[in-house]
């Protein structure tokens, strides 16, 4: 796989795609990670346990004991590695979305295909904002200008100027078949004819033929560096991490101090020495929360895959931990928040006005027809950009067989938009030879008249017209055109004498969904921010059709421009749209919000978009128009482009987040009866074990399946968008979420110890242990299901669909009864036969702590602990 398609992906798969040079992982490498995996999990200290203990009933003659602990080993391995591979394969498919995709020529048709597909000779489309997939030479440039500082160190960006000249060598060669000189060369020594993989395209267009790929090319050559970077942390994993680090000391410390204090206050003889063992390893593998980084794991890896299936690709993380956590959400209008599918609804000139909507396929004045040929001659033949195409489709319509369409004429000359002059002009000849150019422009209506040098009266009155269109939701581009020959074209389109043509007006009607989005955001506490370059009437139009709040809270770029950062700061809380923005304006109103302790999300697309990308906490991409550039500064990107998309996600991140939350509290609170039952007997004295390494055995394959299938299963609470966003600063080990963790555990743990009480020295030590089990096992399962939601009730929340639930449940009651139902499994777990009543007691006594907890949900204050706050 070439090395440019990499690029989107983090540096730990940017690595381990260095080591193939396919697009999908070979058998080996499948074998090679599968090894890998098996030898991760067997050096976790839950597997040493099981070990320890089944070699231990190996040494003092325990065979059926010691068969089982060790085929538990490889059950243990089996299932770990099962969740390590799913998570692998969702990473797969989100490196697959991420691999960036080139524009090329095959069989005379422009394609767009994977970058990984490249091949030596394909013929390459590179437009303003791409990122060259491969090496290339030049056939054919216009104006293009290439950041090369990926590989040259050089900040400013470099020209290249069309194909390298056909000189031949000493040896009557081409030159071009130097190729491979050239790519071994170092980048900087590259000259204007070629680019390299890896580089930044920040102007103008240019036809290329790929040279070479993968190793073969000059970032490839370098790419082997990355090996050296190291991923960092993130805040959940951090945490998780530290907690982990200091419950595993603890473990090993209890199982030391719990298997010495058994053996001492026994007497210490080779039977209370063996107990004691036992029963210290029991107690460290009921502490060790080895849950934790797996489920940190699988709940991230399969959420970024769900959130994939909303057409959004998460390349970052973090960003779907802070998703819940968003408070502003800054978007921009066209192709966000509207279709992005224009239409040329209205034309105007100084004289004549139509509505096409209206005029029914004729428009007769003549001025009219020449303002539509200026706008189209205005336009970038085969432009993908939705009101050059809405341009084409009208005058293809208005115009045909008319001599207002010019197919045969040349493009001299462009003259790209600027921040200094938001038009775009461009100069043509006639194919007679002619050295007269026509040169046209289109753009915001202010730099067109500033570009005609209008009067002051004749000026407000085009300000005026284009101000009316706006207010009713149109985006308005006026027309311009002069006459020069060579002699006359100057550097810059302004030295040119243009004159007024008229204004043009589009129509681009809000997306579906994107009002119930709007309203969905602000219910949820999430305040929506538009930025667009279009005029402040069309915005505010805009704004108050898709329910944006104070639409008229609007500040103009101009007066962006002219508050310090200071005063920014201070106006940004009241401002809902942003109009007449420049790209280049985002990264200070990202940082403006941020002062004010928001968690910015923010939309873009084009180069210069970029740095808010970076900066804001959650960067969006627009997958569909939007450059290489912006997608890799950001940590989304929109494969559909719409709004309705980032919602989803939002919500998506609310249900990932608020998942994980459920399933620590399960984890903490299942291991406190564990853990309270492994060590009250040896602190009491003359009671019996009551949990061996083999129960702890079965508790975990019933935790390892709930804690990460069933809960990342649990669909989004109801009210998870009802609520404002939670706190970044909030850690998922609060102190009210351990708190009631606790609480569950020592509810259920009491639950058991009375069961315990009530059979104590009237039955069988097998049989207290017994149903002390059994109690045990229903309260884990009246544990997964009190907190599958805090917000619905009880019953309601069993008639949730969650098909991991139901398997659980199912799975862990017929488990339960071979092991308490028949002789065998009585044999295997060191129980003894138990009355019905009996049995019926042990199962009702955690049922009653479920009926009180779910009791305590209605409790003022007790859904609070477990919402988004």
């Amino acid at each position: 796989m070439s090395e440019p398609a990499r690029m989107g992906l983090s540096s730990a798969e940017a690595r381990a795609c260095l080591k193939r040079d396919g697009p999908n992982e070979t058998a080996a490498d499948q074998k090679g990670g599968l090894i890998a995996t098996i030898s991760e999990v067997v050096r976790e200290p839950m597997l040493l346990m099981l070990v320890s203990a089944g070699l231990l009933y190996v040494f003092i003659g325990e065979a059926i004991d010691a068969s089982l602990l060790l085929v538990s080993v490889v059950v243990v391995i089996s299932i770990t590695v099962i969740q390590e591979r799913r998570t692998h394969r969702a990473l797969n498919a989100l490196r697959d979305l991420a691999s960036p995709t080139s524009v090329v020529i095959r069989d005379g048709t422009q394609v767009r295909i994977p970058s990984a597909t490249l091949v030596q000779g394909d013929i390459l489309l590179l437009s303003e904002g791409d990122r060259v997939p491969a090496d290339a030479k030049l056939i054919e440039t216009t104006n293009l200008r290439v950041d090369e500082s990926l590989l040259t160190g050089e900040s400013v960006p470099v020209s290249k100027f069309g194909p390298m000249p056909d000189r031949r060598d000493s040896h009557g060669g081409s030159s071009n078949a130097d190729t491979s000189r050239l790519t071994q060369a170092p980048p900087s020594a590259n000259p204007g004819h070629h680019v390299l993989g890896g580089t930044l395209v920040t102007s103008g267009h240019a036809v290329a033929e790929v040279t070479a790929t993968g190793s073969r090319s000059g970032l490839g050559q370098i790419g082997v560096s990355l090996g050296a970077i190291t991923d960092q942390l993130t805040r959940l994993r951090q945490e998780t991490a530290r907690i982990v680090r200091v419950l595993a000391i603890w473990g090993i410390g209890a199982c030391v101090t719990v298997a010495v204090w058994y053996a001492l206050t026994r007497g210490a003889t080779l039977v209370s020495v063996r107990d004691g063992i036992l029963a210290g390893i029991a107690m460290a593998m009921g502490i060790l929360p080895e849950e934790f980084p797996v489920v940190l794991t699988v709940f991230l890896a399969i959420g970024a895959w769900r959130i994939s299936r909303s057409n959004v690709l998460t390349r970052r993380m973090p960003a779907i931990e802070m998703l819940g956590a968003a408070t502003v959400l800054c978007v921009d209008k066209t192709g966000t928040l509207t279709r992005n599918q224009m239409s040329v609804r209205i034309l105007e000139t100084m004289d004549y006005r139509t509505d096409l909507t209206l005029a029914r396929g004729v428009v007769e004045p003549e001025p009219l027809h020449r303002l539509l040929e200026d706008a189209i001659l205005a336009s970038r033949p085969g432009s993908l950009d939705p009101m050059d195409r809405a341009l084409e489709l009208v005058g293809a319509d208005l115009l045909s067989g008319t001599e207002h369409l010019h197919p045969d004429w040349t493009l001299a000359r462009e003259y790209p938009i600027t921040e200094q002059l938001l038009a775009v002009s461009h100069a043509w000849t006639p194919s007679t030879g002619s050295d007269r150019f026509t040169v046209v422009s289109k753009g915001a209506p202010e730099a067109i008249i500033h570009l005609c040098h209008l009067e002051e009266d004749a000026a407000a009155k085009i300000q005026r017209r284009a101000q009316e269109l706006a207010f009713s939701g149109l985006r308005v581009l006026a027309v311009a055109r002069t006459t020069q020959s060579r002699d006359g074209l100057t550097a810059i389109a302004h030295d040119m004498p243009f004159t007024f043509v008229g204004l043009v007006g589009f129509d681009d009607p809000l997306r579906d969904g994107v009002k119930d989005a709007v309203k969905e955001c602000q219910s949820a506490g999430i305040r929506v921010v538009m930025i667009t370059g279009d005029h402040p009437a069309t915005a505010r139009a805009i704004a108050a059709s898709a329910g944006i709040a104070n639409p008229d809270s609007l500040m103009t770029g101009e007066e962006l421009a002219r508050l310090n950062d200071t005063d920014l700061q201070l106006s940004i809380e009241n401002v809902s749209i942003f109009a007449r923005v420049v790209p280049a304006e985002k990264l200070r109103i990202v940082r403006a919000l941020q002062s004010r302790d928001h968690v910015v999300a923010m939309t873009g697309d084009g180069v210069n978009d970029a740095p808010a990308l970076r900066a804001a906490h959650i960067g969006i991409a627009m997958g569909g128009r939007g450059t290489d550039v912006a997608r890799e500064a950001a940590d989304l990107v929109l494969l559909d482009d719409q709004f309705t998309s980032i919602v989803a996600a939002i919500r998506l991140g609310r249900r990932i987040y608020a998942n994980i939350r459920k399933a620590v509290v399960f984890i903490i609170s299942v291991h406190v009866p564990i853990v309270g039952l492994s060590i009250i007997p040896v602190i009491a004295g003359d009671w019996p074990l009551l949990l061996l390494p083999l129960h702890i055995v079965f508790l975990e394959f019933v935790i390892d399946p709930s804690c990460t299938l069933v809960f990342e299963a649990e669909r989004a609470d109801p009210l998870g968008m009802q609520g404002p966003p939670r706190s970044p600063d909030e850690r998922l080990f609060s102190t009210s979420t351990l708190l009631v963790a606790i609480a569950q555990g020592i509810a259920f743990l009491t639950a058991c110890l009375v069961i315990f009480w009530t059979y104590f020295g009237k039955v069988s030590d097998a049989t207290v242990r017994g149903l002390t089990f059994e109690c045990l096992v229903v309260g884990i399962l009246g544990i997964i299901t009190i907190n599958r939601s805090w917000s619905e009730s009880l019953y309601k929340t069993m008639r949730t669909p969650n098909v991991a639930y139901r398997y659980v449940i199912a799975g862990t009651v017929v488990l339960l009864g071979l092991t308490t139902w028949t002789p065998f499994g009585r044999l295997m777990l060191h129980f003894d036969k138990a009355g019905m009543g009996d049995q019926l007691l042990a199962i009702a006594a955690p049922l009653t702590v479920v009926a009180l907890t779910e009791a305590a949900k209605y409790l003022p204050g007790t859904r609070r602990v477990f919402s988004l706050n």
